[in-house]
């Protein structure tokens, strides 16, 4: 989660609409008192271990996947929200495509205690692979913003990870979550200094997976890989957005706009994190503007993970406070953020699920 706004220095013309053919999004007064019947996914199950064709991802036949689901908070802050009963609700109710684990590296996270970080990630890839969905995990940097500083401590976890879970097939690696800096230092040539050593890490154990590389500003500029991208196969960049953040004339717009020249340009985009809310992950949820943003990663097939599964007070997280200890995990204990989520989960049909 950003805990800061970006300071952009270089404004672009971009288009405010965009007119295709992709899926549609529930908007918020379409929803239901009742958000849609259950749905289980299966997306791993059905695709087996995608890999890059161009900008999309692609799974074993070769057809463009879009994926969808929720992202963890931080272990450290919300452990007990990831017990089987929610994690069942997750993928066999929401129909999530994927679960974002979220460790964090600061914060009292894997500096602190690496054996019990590490330990707990294997436990949630280990889940995912037994409900048939994907594992995303995200080495989650977010102060320093330089993700430099934890190339050492990078190096030991994603030997690890890479090479205990390698044959699995499910697992998306996400190697630095926000990079960023006041000063706007820290460069995609920064950035990328880092990246040089931790993929080939990964690569040396599981060379056909797919790696996502966070980009400047807190995750929010994929346009700045343009004429640089990494050396390796597979790679895809991240964008972070919150749909209720308006520093700026045509914020939102802005933000759209770099992820088309990115995808025109040929840079592969991942939406790994993003909110109906603003970028501290609470505040009023702007579902239109949340709904515009779904609707052009559709149409572009961007697959997105939504922040954040857990009962936390912030407005961004989908359950209701006191939730996780011991459930229910109903509707009725969702927020207004978690209902409209759920159905955007739901709705449209995955693409691979409508071919018998």
């Amino acid at each position: 989660m950003k805990m800061k706004s970006t300071i952009y220095l270089i404004s672009l013309l971009v288009l405010t609409s965009f007119s295709c053919k992709g899926n549609e999004t529930t908007a918020p007064d379409q929803m239901q008192e009742q958000v849609s019947p259950a749905k289980k996914s299966n997306a791993f199950t059905v695709n087996g271990r995608l890999k890059l064709s161009g900008t999309n991802m692609v799974n074993q036949k070769g057809i463009p996947v879009q994926l969808r689901g929720m992202s963890t908070h931080g272990l450290q802050y919300r452990g007990n929200c990831y017990s089987e009963q929610s994690l069942n609700v997750l993928m066999n109710d929401w129909g999530a495509d994927i679960l974002r684990i979220s460790m964090y590296v600061q914060e009292g996270g894997y500096e602190k205690d690496p054996v019990k970080f590490t330990a707990f990630v294997d436990d949630l890839v280990e889940k995912c692979f037994k409900e048939g969905i994907y594992a995303l995990i995200d080495f989650h940097m977010l102060d320093p913003g330089d993700p430099n500083y934890n190339t050492d401590r990078a190096k030991v976890f994603f030997e690890h990870v890479s090479k205990k879970h390698s044959a699995k097939g499910n697992v998306i690696y996400e190697i630095c979550n926000e990079p960023n800096n006041k000063q706007l230092d820290v460069t995609w040539a920064v950035i990328k200094r880092y990246a040089d050593q931790i993929v080939p890490i990964i690569r040396k154990n599981d060379p056909q997976s797919i790696v996502i590389v966070g980009t400047p500003e807190y995750a929010s500029r994929p346009d700045l890989v343009i004429g640089n991208k990494l050396a390796f196969e597979n790679i895809m960049y991240t964008m972070h957005f919150y749909a209720a953040e308006n520093f700026q004339s045509n914020h939102q717009g802005r933000r759209m706009g770099y992820v088309a020249k990115a995808i025109e340009n040929g840079i592969p985009v991942f939406v790994t994190e993003f909110g109906t809310q603003n970028g501290w992950g609470d505040g009023e949820n702007d579902f239109d503007m949340s709904a515009k943003w779904l609707k052009f990663l559709a149409d572009h097939k961007i697959s997105w993970c939504n922040w954040n599964y857990s009962d936390s007070p912030l407005s961004g997280a989908v359950w209701k406070t006191g939730t996780c200890p011991n459930g229910p995990w109903t509707d009725d204990n969702l927020k207004e953020s978690g209902k409209w989520i759920k159905q955007n989960l739901i709705s449209p049909v995955d693409e691979w699920s409508k071919t018998p």
